[in-house]
């Protein structure tokens, strides 16, 4: 089994979100020595904007995210929401724009697995934890 290391919670949630978008980013864009963005999606069923600060990972001109959930049985909101409507939007440090948002294919799956477990490798244990395929999903600027 991955060996586990449990993260710094000191800048979590809300507290995370809110401290990026007043700093611009430069408050908690590196949170446990790696990047982190700001997710908005749309809410399938409120239909109001969601935010939650990701750890990320680049493919080109692509962002990467996983939707690991800490290897809860469930996946998380924001992939849920982002399957109902995959527009949204993130910041990356001050900058922000629109992203249109689809989840790796199997094929595609095992190289980009290997990019985000080199920013995370906590995401190998996570998988660990559950019976449900973690996604990685592709951020592509629209």
């Amino acid at each position: 089994m991955p060996e586990y290391t449990p993260p710094d919670l000191t800048l979590l949630g809300e507290d995370h979100i809110r401290a990026y978008r007043d700093s611009g980013g430069e408050v908690g864009y590196i949170w446990n020595g790696v990047p982190t963005l700001l997710l908005t999606t749309t809410g399938r069923r409120t239909g109001k904007q969601r935010t939650s600060a990701l750890i990320f990972a680049r493919d080109g001109g692509d962002y990467l995210v996983v939707a690991s959930k800490g290897g809860a049985p469930s996946h998380p909101s924001w992939y849920v929401n982002l399957q109902a409507n995959p527009e949204a939007r993130i910041q990356v440090r001050a900058d922000e724009f629109a992203v249109v948002a689809r989840t790796a294919s199997a094929t595609e799956k095992p190289r980009l697995w290997q990019i985000v477990t080199g920013v995370w490798p906590n995401y190998d244990a996570y998988q660990t934890r559950t019976d449900r395929d973690i996604p990685v999903v592709i951020l592509t600027p629209s």
